[in-house]
Parts: C-alpha cells; structure tokens; sequence
C-alpha cells in the first residue's frame, strides 16, 4: 500500500502554481456585505474525511499520480472492510487543477486485476477516456499508464474505472476531479466542500463489499463515510458555502439541508450562469451526475441529509418480516436458543434496534441489541438531546458567528440562545 510518507511527499511543491487563493491570494472584504472575499484566484476545496492529491510540474506540466490498490477502510469505528481505493484511500484524493492546465496523471495498477480511469464528464482526446479495449489497453497489474490533457472547462467531475466496473465501483474505486475556473469565479465562495455518493453491500457480519448487489444495499455513505463518522461541514455566520456533489452510486439521491435555502448553481458543465441559478431546499443527484449548492451560512447547527430514509441507516436489513404490532413477548428467547443472535424486529418501531447495547443503556427507551461482528448499528448518532435517529448519508452543517475564516476544526455542539428550543408541555 502507498506509505503516508509517499502521499504527503512534495506536498509543499504541489500546490504551488495551483492559482488558489488560500495559497497564493490575499483575502478581502465585500464591502456590501462584511463578508470575506478572495482577491483572486480561487478558494481550495475541502474533501469531506479526505484530500487533495499533491503534484509536480515538470515541464509546465502538472503530474499528479494515482496508485489503484486494495486498502483497509473503515466506515466507522467498529466496521472495517476490505476495499479497493487509490492512495491508501476510497474514494481517492481530490484532483484540482485550474482551466487551461496541462496535466499528466500516472496511474498505477497494484491490483490483482486489469484497469483503467474514465475522467467523467471531462472533455479530452478519444485516447485519453479510459474505456478499457474501446480507447487503450487495460492496465494491467503492475503496469503504470499516463494520461495527459488540457483542461479546457471548468466544473465538478469525477473519476473511475471503465474496467470490470460493476466490482471496482461496488469496492470503492472512485474520485473528485475539481477543475476551477481560470479567471476565478465572479461570485466568489468563502468555503469550497465536496464529497462523493456511494452504496455498498457490506452484509452483516462480513468483512468485504459484495459486488453483485444492484439494489439491496446495506450501508449508504458520504465519501465512503457513514454516519455518525462523516465529517461536519463547518462554516462562520455569512459566509457563502458551495457544496459540490457526485453521485457514483446505484440510486438518486434527494439532498436536503435544514435551516437554509440554497441555490442550486452548477455541475460538471460548470458553474451555470447567475439566472439559471434556482433557489431549492431538496436536490436530486441523480446517478452519473454532480451538482452543486451554494448558501449563505444561519448559525446553528443544521442536518444535512439524503431524504431517502432508508439512506440515513446502516446495516440495512432485506426481506424481513413486518413485526409492527405484534406482540413477541418471549419469542426471541426461544429462537435464540436455536439461532443465537437472533434480533426481532420491534413491536413500536425501529428506535430500539437502532443502536449497540453500550450507547443505548445511557438513553431509557433506547433498548438497543448488539449485532454480529464488523456490523454497525442502524441509527449510531449520538448529540447533545439525547440519540440521533441516523445513520449513512447524514452530517451535520456547524455555523458559528465566531469562527475564524481559516478554521475548520469541528466547533462542538451549537450552544441555542435560551427560549429558542422546543419544550415540554407540562399536564
């Protein structure tokens, strides 16, 4: 696998010539409206639980190098798969580059199959699409290709094999390619965030993805993340917050964000222009798309989720018998003297299968059962009420008036001004 030392390696070169305004521009202020802008250049993306991958120039070439191995990845403390990834990681580290770039990106075959990397959605020589016997050979394992184009578009794009796609995709073989405008974006956005849609059947009690699968999947992540593990989206009071989007799984996505109204204001074809910009609450990705949401940041501490309910739990069960109502009193401890670790359905509704024994004995009402190994529980979150009834493809967006504009550490639990929570009515 690629060492820690290798990745980080030249980092400090790579971002040089990158034209980002968090390397190479100074900040300035709107004078409209008080919040902080770029003076050119264009703000870095920040990956959800991940990176961007470094490069060299050589030549007036920027080459970044991508290695396709089998990995260890764990999509939240106590479930843990083998995977496949490029560097270390699935996805694979963000590419970023600028519009009018020239990049070569070497790829690296350690697998114990043939690939290839389809660039999705960008715009290149037939010879440079990677389609596997249709556009150039496959890689074979222990082979190393380059691919070599200019960027001549600007977008959120994508990166995967076009290889035996049906495994290397179900495994976790995929990436962010972000191309950012040459000129720098007329509205510029304080915070630049992205992340990757998947599904994965990692049945319970297993330890690797199970390809086949094309509609009953178990675990539903954000960057190869579920929840409650997938890293908050941070941001100051007024900032404009872009959240750039890909959707490499088997399903459309409806993602909604609590608290704001953002609009909808780009995808692989780049940012759209200012009136084809459309105000939303809840946007369909749909498989084989991007798309991007800007906003201006309300403080508080916001969900931020797909609304497909069954996308915000883990381990998700199949073909399994609808116990609402029925009253089990003693049946699972005469099943369990047959099939030990045995867990019925609830009789009142999920909440108290949610979540392992440990979290829940803290919670009266939450009466939570532990799985079989490696297996998360449905609804893991734990805030500052009480469970948070969520699993898979959930965050949490944390705005604070407070934060520096360079800080994206996570700010802890919103602290509501007193009179501004639900209550209890008593009587």
């Amino acid at each position: 696998m690629t060492s820690r030392r290798n990745l980080l390696m030249s980092s400090a070169l790579g971002m040089l010539g990158l034209g980002l305004s968090g390397h190479a521009a100074r900040a300035a202020m709107d004078p409209a409206s008080g919040r902080r802008r770029r003076a050119g250049g264009n703000t870095p993306v920040k990956t959800l639980n991940g990176r961007s991958l470094p490069y060299e120039m050589k030549d007036g070439v920027k080459e970044f190098h991508l290695v396709a191995e089998e990995i260890e990845h764990e999509f939240a403390p106590g479930c843990v798969a083998k995977c496949w990834g490029y560097n270390g990681s699935t996805p694979g580290p963000t590419i970023e580059a600028v519009e009018g770039d020239r990049v070569r990106i070497l790829v690296t075959n350690n697998l114990p199959e043939h690939t290839t990397i389809h660039w999705h959605g960008i715009l290149l020589p037939s010879g440079m699409d990677g389609v596997g016997g249709l556009s150039q050979p496959h890689i074979k394992p222990g082979e190393t290709y380059a691919y070599e184009f200019t960027l001549n578009q600007h977008g959120t794009h994508m990166y995967h094999p076009h290889a035996d796609e049906m495994v290397q995709m179900a495994v976790g073989l995929m990436g962010m390619f972000i191309i950012h405008p040459k000129d720098g974006d007329a509205e510029p956005v304080d915070r630049d965030y992205c992340f990757l849609l998947h599904n994965w059947a990692l049945h319970p009690g297993t330890y690797r993805p199970d390809p086949s699968i094309m509609t009953e999947f178990d675990l539903w992540t954000f960057n190869s993340k579920v929840f409650p593990a997938i890293d908050s989206i941070v941001a100051r009071t007024g900032e404009r917050v872009r959240i750039r989007m890909g959707n490499l799984s088997m399903w459309n996505h409806p993602i909604h964000l609590h608290g704001h109204k953002y609009q909808v204001t780009g995808s692989d074809g780049g940012r759209w222009p200012r009136a084809q910009w459309r105000d939303e609450t809840t946007e369909i990705v749909a498989v084989g798309q991007t798309r991007d949401i800007e906003f201006i940041a309300n403080p508080g501490d916001w969900a931020f989720h797909c609304h497909m309910s069954h996308h915000t739990m883990n381990a998700m069960g199949h073909d399994i018998a609808n116990t609402l109502g029925v009253d089990q009193s003693g049946v699972a401890e005469r099943i369990q003297k047959l099939l030990p670790g045995y867990m019925p359905m609830g009789e009142t509704g999920m909440a108290e299968h949610g979540r392992h024994t440990a979290m829940a004995k803290k919670h009266a009402g939450h009466h939570g059962m532990q799985g079989p190994r490696n297996t998360l529980p449905m609804m893991a979150g734990e805030g500052p009420f009480g469970p948070i009834e969520m699993g898979g493809m959930f965050t949490v967006v944390k705005i604070r008036d407070d934060l520096a504009h360079d800080d994206y550490s996570d700010p802890g639990w919103y602290n509501n001004p007193q009179g501004s929570v639900a209550w209890k009515v008593s009587g």
